[in-house]
């Protein structure tokens, strides 16, 4: 059990620095950055905070896979994924692979290249869709924290 206990624990770990991470950029980078008062620098500050963040991001994404579907694979528990009381597997796949697409393919692929593109034509509009994306992925992402947290130790909603 002992791998058990470690895996687990570096998945909630792992969680806590990447949706944390977001949420810290969601909530607090992005209202700072966008009380500056020139767009050409907030573009600027924020593609370098947001570069540093990437890295964590993927880095924590990737443990947070590994960890995820290792936990699955030890606990036999891919069966759950045909039950409705653990939606909240579902949502937690769903999110890691929204964001996994995000950060390892769309990002480096094309979503920077049109971030900068769109900011140079409107920076006030590019920075309403960046927070707005945002704050929908931070809000799916707390839903399924705590229907992890609670359904995970038995609680079912209801149903």
């Amino acid at each position: 059990m002992e791998d058990f206990f470690l895996a687990r624990a570096l998945h909630v770990t792992a969680v806590v620095f990447w949706i944390g991470g977001m949420a810290f950029v969601t909530a607090v980078l992005l209202p700072a950055v966008k009380c500056m008062r020139e767009p050409a620098e907030r573009i600027e500050f924020f593609e370098k905070v947001e570069a540093g963040f990437a890295v964590q991001g993927r880095m924590t994404t990737l443990l947070t896979g590994l960890s995820g579907f290792y936990l699955l694979h030890r606990l036999g528990a891919w069966s759950r994924f045909t039950d409705a009381h653990y939606w909240w597997m579902h949502a937690m796949v769903l999110v890691w692979g929204v964001f996994t697409l995000m950060l390892f393919v769309l990002e480096p692929l094309w979503l920077h290249r049109w971030f900068r593109a769109r900011a140079q034509r409107d920076p006030e509009g590019t920075f309403t869709i960046i927070a707005r994306m945002h704050w929908v992925l931070l809000a799916v992402s707390v839903i399924t924290i705590a229907g992890a947290a609670a359904g995970s130790h038995g609680w079912s909603f209801g149903m």
